[in-house]
């Protein structure tokens, strides 16, 4: 609760809420001339608002050569925390590391569950944006991909999607995975139901899909990607 407490007050800051949604988005390393630059604030204010998301561990840094001569620069991403607003406070990731590791303790019967559970849950994630939006079912190509982003990144994932021209494939990539704690301890099982919940997603949107995964980050990749191949 404390920890929660402290990333509230520290978001509080309209400024400081936007540079975090910016890195969030950038999926990169920022320097704080880059953050003055892009919100028109000094660079000592940038560095204030930096240090501050790092104080709470939103933000870690590091200080590197940027190959341009000079001195090192300050380079500022992502904590691989994950980070959680709930009042009042809910412990759900523990719950779910729980819930998650009982059901792997149950064999194949127990796998079989999870992997259900984690494409209804990709299927309810959908209906809830749709719900939360008024849509119909009859969406057109440009609004189920604006679905799928918005379910994503409110699940936490940091998507970037990108679709072919005839509209039956998709590229994606997933710079955070919610699950990765438990995904180190049970990385086959855990993988397995991430892409079933990611299935469920697609599957709530469009008629078929055909999921790929090309890249995992638990094997050492610097995201999870895929390749959907769906029809409309």
């Amino acid at each position: 609760m404390e920890q929660t407490l402290k990333i509230t007050n520290v978001l509080s800051d309209p400024t400081r809420y936007y540079i975090y949604q910016y890195i969030t988005k950038r999926h990169k390393e920022v320097t704080v001339q880059e953050i003055a630059d892009n919100f028109n604030i000094h660079p000592n204010v940038a560095r204030l608002h930096l240090s501050k998301l790092e104080d709470v561990n939103m933000l870690v840094s590091e200080t590197k050569k940027t190959g341009k001569g000079g001195r090192p620069s300050r380079l500022y991403r992502l904590s691989d925390d994950v980070i959680q607003l709930h009042f009042p406070f809910r412990d759900y990731m523990l719950l779910s590391k729980v819930a998650i590791q009982t059901m792997i303790s149950l064999g194949d019967t127990g796998r079989d569950a999870l992997y259900l559970t984690g494409r209804r849950f990709g299927v309810e994630v959908i209906e809830q944006e749709k719900a939360k939006k008024a849509l119909g079912d009859e969406l057109n190509f440009d609004e189920k991909l604006s679905i799928l982003k918005n379910a994503a990144t409110l699940a936490g994932f940091y998507p970037e999607f990108e679709a072919n021209g005839d509209e039956t494939k998709i590229y994606f990539s997933i710079f955070n995975c919610p699950f990765k704690e438990i995904a180190e301890e049970h990385t086959e099982t855990v993988c397995n139901m991430h892409h079933e919940f990611l299935k469920g997603m697609f599957e709530a949107l469009f008629d078929s899909v055909d999921l790929i995964e090309k890249e995992n980050m638990i094997a050492g990749c610097e995201t999870c990607s895929y390749q959907a191949f769906v029809t409309n």
